[in-house]
């Protein structure tokens, strides 16, 4: 079938749709209230923000020593299992890192579930560790770590606020819509168009990684099986790192220059440094971790971002 039939039988089938709205309208109005208020609904359920539940606290013994933190989180955007012999959805961020002077370097990552799961779970302490299970598993293989067989439950974790958790998830906040009383006054056409916004938000915004876990009574080896994803793993930049001495051979400063050819701006680069470490990020582009070679003093990190040959330069003093 050709290119242009489809697409007219697409707008056929859009207009039939209308006509029957508009029919509904006149001819049953609280049937077409009932029809707009669900479709709504149902859509604007994908707009809700995930929510923090509890966080998890557990050593990183490989392949980098630190501390993981793992925030637990409700969010109606991740189906509910069909039933108690199924798997289990759950959606996960993206990994982030960063250093304290108190702790060290550590990594935080964020796990998300359907709120019936978790609020089923509230009530028997064997289940909502069977989450905490599946969860540390995930980390250990989605992430390539070997975690310690000790956990431990806390308040909340480095870069745990709503802003920063949304972020890592894909999730981003729209404008709110008209109010439910506007909507089913609305004719159907404009309604039709809002419908198809929210629907949209449910493929679209949908950027952090989804998995799915055989069921708890069934865990051995093969704990979490991924089966799709569309946000895409940054990949890890070209780069040259050197330490750089005086004439009397003393280290004196470490340089860094990273290839970025998919960076317009130095605006879109995320630049963390720490004394022992550097980390850079172009969100679902790349991501760099290194260990620096010496340690250094952070404060006089400065960077330059060539806009034509799209390099980033980095150099900061030897402590």
């Amino acid at each position: 079938m050709s290119t242009a039939g489809s697409t007219e039988d697409v707008l056929r089938q859009v207009n039939q749709f209308w006509s029957m709205l508009d029919d509904l309208s006149q001819n049953d109005p609280a049937a077409y209230r009932k029809f707009i208020e669900k479709q709504m609904e149902e859509g604007a359920e994908f707009s809700t923000p995930p929510e923090l539940h509890s966080c998890l606290r557990t050593q990183i013994l490989e392949p980098k020593t630190g501390l993981l933190y793992i925030n637990i989180c409700s969010w109606k955007r991740v189906p509910a299992p069909q039933d108690l012999s199924s798997s289990l959805p759950v959606c996960a961020g993206i990994l982030d890192t960063g250093t304290k002077e108190s702790q060290g370097w550590y990594a935080v990552l964020d796990v998300a579930l359907n709120p019936a799961v978790l609020q089923e779970s509230k009530a028997d302490k064997a289940d909502i560790n069977n989450v905490y299970m599946l969860a540390l598993s995930f980390a250990q293989q989605q992430h390539g770590m070997r975690l310690s067989q000790e956990h431990s439950v806390v308040n909340c974790s480095p870069k745990g606020s709503p802003d920063d958790i949304h972020r890592r998830l894909g999730f981003q906040i729209r404008p709110n819509i008209s109010k439910q009383t506007e909507r089913v006054s609305q004719t159907p056409v404009a309604l039709l168009r809002q419908i198809s916004s929210l629907q949209s938000e449910k493929q679209d915004e949908d950027c952090a990684a989804q998995i799915i876990s055989r069921p708890v009574e069934h865990m051995k080896k093969d704990l979490i099986q991924v089966i799709s994803t569309t946000f895409v793993e940054p990949q890890k930049p070209e780069y040259q790192l050197e330490v750089k001495t005086d004439t009397a051979g003393v280290p004196r400063s470490v340089e860094l220059t990273v290839e970025l050819p998919k960076v317009r701006s130095v605006s879109e680069c995320q630049l963390r440094i720490s004394k022992d470490d550097i980390l850079l990020e172009v969100e679902d582009v790349y991501y760099l971790l290194l260990d620096l070679p010496k340690t250094v003093n952070e404060d006089t990190a400065s960077a330059i971002f060539n806009k034509k040959k799209r390099r980033l330069s980095l150099k900061v003093d030897v402590l």
